[in-house]
C-alpha cells in the first residue's frame, strides 16, 4: 500500500529551483495581466518588462475576463479599488479560476476600511494562488487584526507567522509576508529569504510590483509538483512530495530573491530614492537564472 508524505524543499533545491525558474520566464515572456492601483501601473509595467515578461494593464469590465482567461498568471491588487474596479476584479478572477490561470492576490491596506477590506476577504474566499502582503495586511485578511498604518505594516514579519500560515492552509496556496526578511509558507514549510535594500520602501509601487512579479513566475511553464519515490524502514511504499502543484511556492521564493539581489545591487549605484529606481530595472534586467542560486539566502524550517 502506497501513502503519500510531504517534505519541504531544502535551501539548496529551492535556490537551484528558483535559477531554473528564471530561465523559464525569460524563455517563455509570460503574459501577466494586472488588475492594479493607479500608483502603481507604470512601475509594475516597467518591472516586468526588465525582467522578462510582458504586461498588460486590462481593467475594463467586459474586458477584464476574457484577458484573464488567456493571459499567464493575473495580478488582483486593492490599492485604488475605486469605480467598476471591484467589478473588474471578480470577473477577472472567476475567467482567471475558469481557466486554471494562477493569480496573486495583494490586499493593499486592508484591516479597518470598509471597502477594501471586505472585498479582500471574499478575494481571499475564491483560492489565489498566492496572497501577497506586509505583516499587518496579511493578519487583516485572516480576521486577527485591524491592519497598519495605510500602506505601512504595524506587526512585524514574525507577528504574522501563525497568520501566514493558517491563510495559505485555508487558500490551499502560499502566503508571502513581505518585509526586511521575508516570510513564505505553503501552509506546512516556513520559508524566509533575507536580504535586499531599505531603499525599496521610498520607491512608490515597489511592493505592488512584488506582487506581479509572483504572477509572472507562477505563470511561467514550469515542473509543477515535485515528487520522489521512497520507502518507509519496514519497506512501505511512500511518494515524497516538494513544493505544491503548481510551482507557487518556487514562483513566491523565486520573486523574492530576485528582488533581493537587483535591489541590494541597485542600492550600491544609486544616489537616492530616484537614481534607485532607474537602477532597481536595470539590475533586474541583468539578472541571469545563477544569481539566484544563493541557497545562503534562504531559510527553510519544516
Amino acid at each position: 500500500m502506497s501513502s503519500e508524505r510531504y517534505t519541504p524543499l531544502s535551501a539548496s533545491a529551492l535556490a537551484d529551483a528558483c535559477a531554473a525558474a528564471l530561465g523559464r520566464l525569460r524563455a517563455s515572456t509570460p503574459l501577466v495581466h494586472c488588475l492594479t492601483n493607479h500608483v502603481a501601473s507604470g512601475f509594475t509595467a516597467n518591472v516586468l518588462l526588465a525582467l522578462g515578461a510582458s504586461p498588460a494593464m486590462v481593467d475594463v469590465v467586459g474586458e477584464a475576463g476574457p484577458f484573464a482567461g488567456v493571459a499567464s498568471g493575473v495580478l488582483v491588487n486593492l490599492g485604488t479599488p475605486s469605480g467598476d474596479y471591484p467589478t473588474a476584479m471578480r470577473e477577472a478572477v472567476r475567467a482567471a479560476n475558469s481557466a486554471a490561470t494562477p493569480w496573486v492576490l495583494d490586499p493593499v491596506a486592508v484591516g479597518s476600511l470598509p471597502v477594501r477590506t471586505p472585498l479582500a476577504v471574499e478575494l481571499a474566499g475564491l483560492r489565489p494562488h498566492i496572497v501577497r502582503g506586509n505583516a499587518s495586511e496579511i493578519i487583516a485578511v485572516t480576521g486577527a487584526g485591524a491592519g497598519g498604518r495605510g500602506v505601512n505594516a504595524a506587526a512585524s514579519v514574525n507577528a504574522a507567522t501563525e497568520a501566514a500560515l493558517a491563510l495559505a492552509q485555508r487558500i490551499g496556496g502560499v502566503a508571502a509576508v513581505s518585509g526586511p526578511v521575508d516570510l513564505l509558507t505553503d501552509g506546512r514549510s516556513v520559508i524566509r529569504v533575507s536580504g535586499g535594500s531599505d531603499l525599496l520602501t521610498r520607491v512608490t509601487g515597489a511592493g505592488c510590483a512584488l506582487g506581479a512579479v509572483m504572477a509572472a513566475f507562477a505563470g511561467t511553464p514550469g515542473p509543477g509538483l515535485v515528487t520522489a519515490s521512497a520507502a518507509t524502514p519496514d519497506g512501505e511504499a511512500v511518494r515524497v512530495v516538494a513544493g505544491i502543484p503548481g510551482s507557487a511556492l518556487i514562483a513566491a521564493v523565486a520573486s523574492s530573491v530576485a528582488y533581493a539581489v537587483a535591489s541590494e545591487r541597485a542600492a550600491l549605484r544609486a544616489a537616492g530614492p530616484g537614481t534607485f529606481a532607474a537602477c532597481f530595472l536595470d539590475d533586474l534586467a541583468g539578472l541571469r537564472p545563477a544569481d539566484l542560486a544563493d541557497e545562503t539566502r534562504i531559510v527553510v524550517a519544516a
